[in-house]
């Protein structure tokens, strides 16, 4: 910091005073101001010089004495200018701290393994639901011949029928023509886990459960498909046709062990219409003719007339007056009931069942 000195007068200018100097090692400056510690040139500290030997008088002192001094420290030199640019190190701060993060890579391993047991399990029970469509077993559908009695399937109700499959030879005795137009209740009317079946309007309505299928036999020999041309009129009610078809059954009867045995004739009345045509043999359906297109198939709401003619082994198939298909019927059925066939879970109705001979 710096140092102030000051002059101050004497009240006695004559005395003689015995001084103490004090030199300047460095400029050799002699100070006799005890008080002055410090060379007034460069600042270097004073040493002591004393002549003892000698009387030093001071004269007067001026009146005006001269103006206090600041002292200033000497200001270090500063370093040479270089021409070249500056360089600056840039300043290092280390990584904030931090707890070593666990590996996912173990429950990667397990979502996976999570996810595959998941997709497993979803295409077993696929499998699983369509074999048990394809299946047509008794225990999983409601399946009514209307035998005079309001029983499903699982009741041993089809005697007529069997009876009338067991003797081909035989031929009953039915009227040339026959028909029902569903202005009185014959067929089966019943509510169950596997569909229902009810009456308006002068039709009869049919809706399956989801991802099965609902058959009907009719409820008497009037019935019987035998060389005979078979027609009914249908439609679907709600618009939205179900998925597996619906449609019309020929030679329709149960076999000894109560299992489906018939010729469905089935459509697809949605945007791109079609159709397709599938046997039951001891409960089981085998597709005959898988989905085909058919442009005469009207869609949505529409009614469509399906006809199935018997000739023999031969059975023709038409929608609404246009020939479809034929086929050979092959399991030697001949004979057996008329019936109507719906799935999935959308309403459909028929109407005017007829029966030629």
């Amino acid at each position: 910091m710096p140092v102030f000195i000051s002059h101050c007068r004497h009240t006695a200018p004559f005395a003689p005073i015995l001084t103490t100097m004090k030199r300047c090692p460095n400029c050799n400056r002699t100070y006799t101001d005890e008080a002055l510690n410090f060379c007034l040139e460069d600042g270097t500290p004073l040493l002591a010089a004393v002549d003892n030997n000698e009387t030093v008088r001071y004269g007067a002192r001026p009146t005006n004495p001269p103006p206090t001094e600041i002292y200033r420290p000497a200001q270090a030199a500063p370093p040479p200018v270089s021409n070249r640019a500056p360089h600056f190190q840039p300043q290092w701060s280390p990584a904030p701290i931090t707890q070593p993060r666990k590996s996912n890579a173990v429950w990667w391993i397990l979502g996976g393994v999570v996810v595959l047991a998941v997709l497993g399990i979803g295409v077993v029970v696929i499998l699983l639901a369509v074999a048990s469509i394809n299946s047509q077993s008794n225990s999983n559908r409601v399946v009514v011949t209307n035998s005079n009695t309001n029983r499903d399937a699982n009741s041993n109700n089809g005697s007529n029928t069997n009876s009338s499959r067991a003797n081909t030879n035989a031929t009953p005795d039915l009227p040339s023509e026959f028909s029902d137009d569903f202005s009185e209740a014959k067929w089966t009317v019943a509510n169950s886990d596997f569909g229902n079946l009810w009456y308006a309007n002068d039709e009869y309505h049919m809706r399956s459960k989801e991802q099965t299928y609902v058959v009907m036999y009719g409820p008497s020999n009037d019935y019987d498909t035998e060389n005979a041309t078979v027609q009914v009129t249908t439609r679907n009610v709600d618009g939205i046709s179900p998925a597996s078809g619906y449609g019309l059954i020929v030679h329709g009867e149960k076999s000894k062990d109560d299992k489906l045995e018939d010729y469905a004739f089935l459509i697809f009345s949605g945007p791109e219409p079609k159709y397709k045509i599938v046997m039951h043999k001891g409960g089981t359906e085998t597709k005959i003719v898988d989905w085909t297109p058919a442009n005469v198939i009207r869609p949505g709401t529409a009614t469509n007339v399906l006809e199935v003619q018997v000739k023999g082994t031969t059975l023709s198939f038409y929608v609404n007056d246009q020939f479809i298909k034929s086929i050979t019927d092959t399991a030697n059925y001949k004979r057996g009931r008329a019936g109507l066939y719906t799935s999935d879970k959308h309403e459909v109705a028929f109407d005017d069942l007829e029966i030629t001979r």
